[in-house]
């Protein structure tokens, strides 16, 4: 159901849970793994725009951006299967998880994949992208030979 929440609570859930129990659910719950995991701070700066993404749980290794048609887009892919044995070798638990999360800016077609400056340390990836108006282009005035 698309409802809002607060503090992660959907009300309407919540009445339907009470009266239906907790196995009945009314619609498909919708989640978005980017707004919950990809939560980004953006100041301006005098030079640019300075992001900080939160990306807990990931490391410099799971996260990739990528600069295409003016959008820097950020990627952070988690793959990871954990595993418990008795004393005697038989598996007791198995789990798996994975999962992949993206979030767009536009930041305009002048700048560069060069012009970008990027960190991650503690789970926060900070990009430093600058201000860069495109060049207007020169315009040139093209002749035709003539001939005679």
């Amino acid at each position: 159901m698309f409802m809002p929440s607060v503090f992660g609570t959907n009300f309407v859930d919540d009445v339907f849970d009470d009266f239906f129990g907790s196995s009945f659910v009314p619609a498909p719950h919708v989640t978005s793994p980017a707004g919950a995991s990809m939560k980004a701070d953006i100041t301006e700066t005098d030079k640019g725009y300075m992001i900080e993404m939160d990306l807990p749980g990931y490391s410099k290794k799971d996260v990739q951006a990528e600069l295409k048609d003016g959008y820097m887009t950020i990627t952070a892919e988690k793959n990871s299967q954990n595993e418990e044995k008795n004393t005697e070798g038989k598996v007791i638990r198995r789990e798996r998880y994975q999962g992949v999360c993206r979030r767009s800016f536009y930041v305009g077609d002048a700048v560069t994949e060069k012009d970008i400056k990027a960190k991650f340390k503690d789970g926060v990836l900070t990009l430093e992208v600058p201000k860069k108006e495109k060049q207007p282009e020169v315009e040139t005035k093209k002749f035709i030979a003539i001939e005679g």
